[in-house]
């Protein structure tokens, strides 16, 4: 059985999320959270490491989707 932890975002981002993932495949914020992780994780794994640059691409998207200030 996988076990789960808890991850805090400001109640305003949550809102700003749950409006972005309307119509979406995602059903939830979390599952959003877990796919962007995911996503990172699996990227760097592959890559041996981020390049400042393919870091820079991660932080910009997630400062689009409101994740980053």
């Amino acid at each position: 059985m996988t076990e789960y932890t808890t991850v805090s975002i400001p109640k305003d981002l949550a809102e700003r999320v749950e409006g972005t993932i309307e119509g979406t495949s995602f059903s939830s914020t979390s599952d959003l959270v877990r796919f962007l992780l995911r996503s990172i994780v699996i990227q760097h794994q592959r890559s041996g490491g981020l390049s400042e640059a393919e870091f820079e691409e991660i932080a910009t998207q997630l400062r689009d989707l409101g994740y980053l200030e």
